[in-house]
């Protein structure tokens, strides 16, 4: 600092984002009190509410209105499915339970969840990450939801493509070579040569989810996500998502 000249002052520190507020919707009360523990001991996040069942958490959520509901699927009364269309026009709603079933998962997603959390299967860290990426609009879905929605998909494929076969007339001697099909699901798809990482990304591109989506399933980058897609359109000789969805399911 020159002699005679006031020191620059340094600039001003951005402040601190406040911590979002969130709704905690679970039957249990030893899981409510855990969460609310949990979470209100983070700086990024703090809990306003607490709410037994699905006609709770509404009430709540119009007293509050939380930046972010935590619900869970099976309560007495109102249940979380049932709640989440009077909900997620509130806040969005990120699906925390114990409940993996694929129906389940299926229905909380379309009926607009912005993620689906399966108790045991993520950190404290992964889950204040969870919460603040939904409220940004990026979803998250753990393993045990993400398994759930590729065993449908797997078992509509499969159905489709047996629905498709021709049926084989009665016949006295066996079928030669070339009147064999290929079995469906994994031998018909093992023509493409994709890696086990690259036919899980092209089962979540065929279910619809969207990059952000399957890189929160699969705990990877976009950016890898992309990689990923390059790759696997390249082997497919595609250039579209549906081009690629319909040769991989069979229905090109």
């Amino acid at each position: 600092m020159r002699p005679g000249r006031p020191s620059e002052p340094f600039p001003p520190q951005a402040p601190a984002s406040p911590p979002l507020r969130l709704l905690v919707a679970d039957d249990n009360p030893v899981v409510r009190a855990g969460l609310t523990a949990l979470l209100s001991g983070h700086p990024d996040t703090t809990v306003v509410a607490e709410a037994r069942d699905g006609r709770e958490a509404y009430e709540a959520a119009v007293r509050h209105r939380p930046d972010v509901i935590l619900l869970d699927v099976r309560m007495p009364g109102v249940d979380g499915i049932s709640a989440l269309p009077h909900l997620v026009g509130l806040a969005p709603v990120m699906m925390l339970t114990y409940s993996h079933e694929t129906e389940t998962v299926r229905e909380a997603l379309r009926l607009g969840a912005g993620g689906y959390l399966v108790h045991g299967e993520f950190t404290t860290e992964q889950l204040v990450r969870a919460v603040r990426d939904v409220r940004e609009g990026r979803p998250h879905v753990t393993p045990g939801a993400a398994r759930a929605l590729l065993s449908e998909l797997r078992g509509d494929a499969a159905a489709h493509n047996s629905a498709q076969l021709p049926v084989a007339e009665p016949s006295l001697s066996p079928p030669t070579l070339s009147q064999l099909q290929p079995s469906v699901g994994q031998s018909f798809r093992s023509r493409f040569r994709l890696s086990s990482r690259e036919a899980e990304i092209m089962d979540l591109i065929a279910s619809g989810m969207t990059n952000q989506q399957i890189a929160a399933a699969c705990f990877i980058s976009e950016k890898t996500v992309k990689n990923h897609i390059n790759r696997i359109f390249a082997k497919l000789h595609s250039t579209t998502r549906s081009q690629a969805t319909a040769k991989w399911l069979g229905v090109a």
